[in-house]
This record gives structure tokens, C-alpha cells and sequence, in this order.
């Protein structure tokens, strides 16, 4: 009996998928999930053969029908619609350019792993379209993604050329997994021989702290990169974890950050336990925000954050002229974690504080999330620096000023 939109409707989903029949040759699909996918059945030189239609409800059974009329003909005329099928996917494939192709890698795949995808964008945009954005992603060769990454390279970039490296990597492994390329043109350039990333051992000292923090005060750049770089300092999270941040995490009666998983370079949430001066420091961000949802809004917009490279830029400005050894905003994590260590307070408290994921059998073991521990902790680390920066004289030990 042919299929009505009224017995359509009426199909439930049962523990293993089913097929119900309409007639010549049309049948729908009806999985566990409740999800409906139309198929045509139809014998050619003697074989059973099926090409998949679309799916229900986006696929009415009238246009269906419509389909399956079409298949119909071709089998008249001794074409296989599954094979035609598969020639036009194939050709489909072959013409894809790799600026094509990257929108949907950056849709399918970047979007899912990270918030924020201004650096991995920036480097496809800039370094990858301008020079193979308008090929078919099957003719690109290892020398066209050398050219690109060593390009950077020669210009003095390596650290860079090592993250186009990465974007070209994991959009051609992608581009694998959806059968356009059946090998990775990347995997030619081992990531050793473009940029080894040298193990960072920077970190401040009580008086630089007291001279970055004041250069950054006293120097012309915005209001919002000044406070930002302070509360990186007392807070010790990750600049992403800044920029992300909106202010329905932030929790001012409780005086807590949460940073939501999506947001965590650990996977996991995670809280911000603030002092009082980092809470002062959120409410003039909160007054600075112009009523936008996000802590730190980009120049001239209220739903996208600063760019990364904006508060970089921003750290440089404000250090040029000062005697301080190079350092990055990053350094600002590890200069808080040395000097809390130094002064005596736990491995695992710190670590927590820091976000970090705490290795080995000790990690298995140790469940504990220290939260009293950490917000003394973050507290008494925030009065030092402020006596620093009044007094200029600090002692580690569990930072008593000295007179």
C-alpha cells in the first residue's frame, strides 16, 4: 500500500532501524534515533542496486516521488542512478578548492574544538588562500605547501611558519577523512624541521613586576589592555580564558570566574577564585564594556573580543624604553607560579590555580579541588602585588612586606 504524509507522521523509531515500502522501488528509511532517509530500490543486468534520495522531512514524500520518477527513466535507458551518483560526487570532489574546502573545515572541525579562531583564520586567510585558495584541493602537492610554510620562514617567522604548518596539517587530514585527498600532503615536512618550540624559563622578578605593572599604568594604550594584564598577573589564567570571557561567568557576590569548559585549554571548567582587587579590577572592566555581553569587547564591536595580537601589541608598547629582558604575557602564569612555589605554598594548590592537569599517579589520586587554599592564596599573591607596587620592598615567605 503507497505511503501517505499521515502514515509518514505516524512511524515511531524501534530499537533497530526498519524499512516501509511505497511503491516501485521507493522505500523510507526509519532509524533508532527517529531520523527518515528515502532510498530507490531497482534491478539493472540482473542486479539489485539503491541510491539514497534525501532525507525526510526535507524530502517531502511528494518530491520523493518526484526522485524516484527520475531514477526510474534512467533505469529505462540502462543507467545506473548509483553509479551516476557516485561519477558526480567524484567530479564534485575533484573541483573543490581549497578555499572552499577550508569554510567547511573551519565549520565542521576548528569551530567544534576552539572559541576563538582568530589565529588559525588569520594564518588561512593571509598565508594559505593568496597562495593555493583557488586550486582543487586533490592537485595540491607537498612543494605548494612548503613554498607557503617555508615563505614565513624565510621571512624570519618560524615559530609561524610552524603554525601554518598546523592549519594546512589538520585541514588536509581532514580532507582525507572526506576522500578528496587519499594522502596528507603535510606529512612530507615533519614538524621538527620547520619549528622547534623552545622550553620558556622566564619569569619576573618582584621589581620587574613592579616596573611592568607601572609602565603599563603610566603608558598611552587602552584602559581595557592595562586592567587585562593586571588580572592575567593576579589571576594566573590564559590570555584566551581573558579574552573569552563574558559576564554571566563572572559571579561578584561570590567573587568567582568560571570558566566554562569550551573555554578551558584543560577540557574541563574550571574557577577563578578572585581577590578583592581582582574584583575591583572586573567591575571598572564591567563599566568599560558599553553593555556588552563579553569582558573585554573588541574595538569598535560588542560581540567579538579583542583580538590576541591586539594585547600582545599592547604589552610591547607599554615595556618600550623600559629595562626589563624581553618576557610575554604568558610568563605572567609562570611568574606567579614561581614565586607562590618559592614562598612555600603546595605543588597541587598552585597547579590548580594555574588550571593545569596534574600528571601521573598522583593526578589519579589526587581529586582534590583546594578550593579554601586557592582563594587564600590568590588573595594573599594580589595584596603582595599591590604592597609591591606602594612600597617596592617585598620578601617571599608567605609575602609579609617588609617595613
Amino acid at each position: 500500500m503507497p505511503l501517505s504524509d499521515t502514515a509518514i507522521r505516524a512511524l515511531k523509531p524501534r530499537g533497530s532501524r526498519y524499512v516501509v515500502t511505497d511503491a516501485r522501488g521507493l522505500v523510507l528509511e526509519v532509524f533508532p534515533t527517529g531520523g527518515m532517509l528515502w532510498h530507490y530500490r531497482y534491478r539493472l543486468n540482473g542486479k539489485r542496486e539503491r541510491v539514497t534520495l534525501g532525507r525526510y522531512p526535507a524530502l517531502s514524500l511528494k518530491l520523493a516521488r518526484a526522485e524516484r520518477d527520475k531514477r526510474e527513466t534512467m533505469v529505462a535507458l540502462g543507467q545506473s542512478p548509483a553509479e551516476q551518483k557516485r561519477l558526480a560526487k567524484v567530479a564534485a570532489a575533484d573541483a573543490t578548492t581549497v578555499a572552499e574546502f577550508g569554510e567547511r573545515f573551519f565549520r565542521e572541525i576548528v569551530a567544534k574544538d576552539r572559541a576563538d579562531l582568530t589565529i588559525p583564520r588569520r594564518y588561512f586567510d593571509k598565508a594559505i588562500v593568496p597562495a593555493i585558495g583557488t586550486k582543487p584541493v586533490r592537485d595540491v602537492t607537498t612543494e605548494d605547501v612548503r613554498a607557503i610554510i617555508w615563505r614565513k620562514k624565510d621571512e624570519g617567522f618560524d615559530a609561524a611558519a610552524g603554525q601554518i604548518r598546523g592549519v594546512l596539517k589538520r585541514l588536509f587530514d581532514y580532507a582525507t577523512t572526506a576522500g578528496l585527498v587519499t594522502t596528507n600532503p603535510v606529512l612530507a615536512l615533519p614538524m621538527r624541521h620547520v619549528h622547534k618550540a623552545k622550553a620558556r624559563e622566564r619569569a619576573l622578578a618582584p621589581e620587574e613586576i613592579k616596573t611592568f605593572l607601572r609602565a603599563a599604568f603610566e603608558s598611552n594604550i587602552r584602559r581595557q589592555f592595562k586592567i587585562g594584564l593586571h588580572l592575567i598577573l593576579l589571576t594566573m589564567v590564559r590570555k584566551s580564558e581573558l579574552l573569552l570571557a563574558r559576564w554571566e561567568h563572572v559571579d561578584f557576590d561570590a567573587a568567582e570566574w568560571h570558566i566554562p569548559a569550551e573555554h578551558s585549554k584543560t577540557g574541563k571548567p574550571h574557577i577563578v577564585f578572585l581577590s578583592t582587587q581582582a574584583v575591583a579590577l572586573f567591575k571598572e572592566l564591567h563599566a568599560l564594556a558599553g553593555g556588552s555581553e563579553l569582558v573585554m569587547p573588541g574595538r569598535g564591536s560588542l560581540t567579538k573580543p579583542f583580538a590576541h595580537n591586539a594585547i600582545n601589541n599592547a604589552l610591547k608598547v607599554a615595556l618600550a624604553g623600559q629595562d626589563l629582558p624581553a618576557f610575554t604575557i604568558h610568563d605572567l602564569r609562570r611568574t606567579a607560579s614561581t614565586l607562590l612555589h618559592e614562598s612555600g605554598w603546595p605543588s597541587d594548590v598552585v597547579e590548580k590555580a594555574l588550571n593545569h592537569t596534574i600528571g601521573g599517579v598522583r593526578g589519579v589520586y589526587n581529586r582534590a579541588e583546594y578550593a579554601t587554599q586557592r582563594r587564600d592564596m590568590l588573595q594573599q599573591w594580589a595584596d603582595t602585588i599591590e604592597a609591591l607596587m606602594s612600597t617596592g620592598r617585598v620578601i617571599l615567605g608567605r609575602f609579609k612586606q617588609v617595613a
